[in-house]
């Protein structure tokens, strides 16, 4: 079974392997990434279509005009007269109105425009250009051979018409607008369609209005699909600042809360343990009968009960008070050089009679003169008895308790009790390692006990910048091993270190 290990050191003393979600915040998110998924998709976003229409005229302005200009040139060179010049003059300035018209919109902030009314300019615009294109169809050559003038005339519509198609895509019905009139101009003026040529020109350029027309629909439809996904996104981004901001507040509460339920824990501890202490002193003198026999051996008993009970209660609430004072960072480190030979061996005499009881044996396994550990002499005792203490409770009569002290590989010192107790199931070793937390089989068949001590081990281990690590396997006994960081060394490190336990791989 895989090492199991707590890694809390601030706090609220719990595993937090598990990741905690904020129900609420969640649950807004996802309601608002449904609400946005299911959408309808015919959204029509006015405003920033015609902006990036505007924007896609104004970036091209030179673009239509350019070509205007290269088409003339053409036409002069196959023996068009004049009249190219004249129509190159008109188109060109046709679209430098349309890109004056753009550039105010552009420029327009989206409140102040008026969605209708700048569709209609702009539709407008691109029909006065499409007028300029049907001059060109119509137009006439008298020295240029007629075939060849159709050919051409209907190759200058086709690019126009192209280029129209990308620059325009913004703006539905703009190719339409535009080249309806030339494509009529073209089949009425431009060619003889009795002719085969002519024919094939003007079905040609009747087939390729549809189909450009088509194009920019499909171009029209995946700009509207992206500003659909960036409204999304800008919507999602404001739930999730929204569902942040709730967390941190819902955070901060909750130290507060956490705060001032231990201020309240450790304020009640000592205002508890004053009277504890008068209840202890005079049922132990009445229990030992100091001021004189007590004739009734029921008296006796129930001064012992008093005593006891008094004991195990103040017991109770010193281990509040620790873990109070953990949690709310007030729990001082008198950190000395310290042998922690002596000390875990101090303790194991400690627990030897209370081993006896059971008819348990503690078998001592040390690594011979380890040097000094840097910490508090109070918090290792308080470590190893809880450790030991955990091992009796739960160790079966006869059975025996493996306490081992040495070196780790990477040049710390470790505290390792080992039991054959019953074991604790995997899915509640975070339930033990939790404040007030015990495991089924120690409810049922140990003694109770409050479920402070493992939280109290790992905050003291925390503050001491160590860990603690709980390794169980149902049935088969439970070892607890209280790793010390090589830091705290402070007399040197072995010349080899040699692992003796399941610490001493870390």
């Amino acid at each position: 079974m895989p090492l199991q290990r707590s890694n809390t050191a601030d706090k609220i003393i719990v595993d937090r392997r598990k990741r905690h979600r904020n129900s609420d915040v969640a649950r807004a998110v996802r309601k608002t990434r449904d609400r946005l998924s299911q959408q309808p998709g015919g959204l029509v976003f006015d405003r920033e279509l015609l902006k990036l229409h505007a924007n896609s005229i104004v970036a091209n302005s030179a673009t239509l005009p350019l070509l205007v200009v290269v088409i003339a040139g053409c036409g002069m060179m196959i023996g068009a007269d004049s009249g190219i010049l004249t129509w190159a003059l008109v188109a060109v300035l046709g679209y430098i109105g349309l890109a004056i018209l753009a550039r105010r919109a552009d420029e327009a902030t989206a409140a102040a425009m008026t969605p209708s009314a700048i569709r209609r300019n702009f539709l407008v615009g691109h029909f006065v250009t499409g007028l300029a294109w049907a001059y060109l169809a119509a137009i006439s050559c008298a020295a240029c051979d007629p075939n060849l003038l159709a050919i051409v005339k209907g190759v200058f519509l086709l690019v126009a018409m192209a280029v129209t198609a990308i620059v325009a895509s913004s703006l539905r019905g703009a190719l339409a607008v535009t080249f309806v009139v030339p494509v009529a101009a073209y089949a009425a003026f431009g060619v003889k369609l009795t002719e085969p040529l002519g024919a094939i020109m003007a079905v040609l350029l009747v087939a390729a209005l549809p189909f450009f027309s088509y194009v920019a629909k499909i171009m029209n439809r995946s700009a509207l699909m992206l500003m659909s996904f960036r409204s999304e996104m800008d919507a999602l981004i404001a739930e999730l600042e929204t569902a942040k901001a709730m967390s941190d507040e819902a955070r901060r509460r909750a130290e507060d809360a956490n705060l001032a339920k231990s201020r309240f824990l450790a304020t009640m501890s000592h205002e508890l343990r004053t009277p504890l202490n008068a209840i202890l002193g005079f049922s132990e003198v009445m229990a030992g009968e100091v001021l004189g026999p007590i004739n009734s051996p029921t008296y006796r008993e129930y001064s012992r009960d008093i005593h006891d009970s008094g004991q195990h209660l103040l017991d109770l609430i010193n281990e509040i008070l620790d873990l109070s004072r953990i949690e709310a960072g007030r729990y001082q480190l008198n950190e000395e050089p310290q042998q922690l030979l002596s000390i875990v061996e101090d303790c194991c005499h400690m627990m030897e009679l209370k081993a006896r009881n059971k008819d348990l044996r503690i078998i001592e396994q040390f690594e011979p003169a380890l040097p000094r550990l840097l910490g508090d002499e109070r918090a290792i005792r308080q470590i190893t008895l809880n450790l030991l203490s955990n091992a009796i409770k739960f160790s079966p009569t006869g059975s025996d308790i493996r306490v081992r002290v040495g070196w780790t590989a990477g040049g710390g010192q470790y505290i390792s009790v080992k039991d054959n107790g019953p074991g604790i199931p995997a899915e509640e070793i975070p339930v033990v390692l939790s404040a007030f937390g015990q495991g089924s089989i120690a409810i049922k068949s140990a003694e109770q006990g409050t479920g402070l001590g493992l939280p109290i081990v790992q905050g003291l281990l925390a503050l001491h910048g160590g860990e603690f690590d709980l390794r169980s396997k149902l049935r088969e006994g439970t070892e607890a091993i209280a790793i010390f960081p090589a830091a705290r060394v402070i007399d040197g490190l072995p010349t080899t270190l040699q692992p003796r336990s399941a610490a001493g791989s870390r």
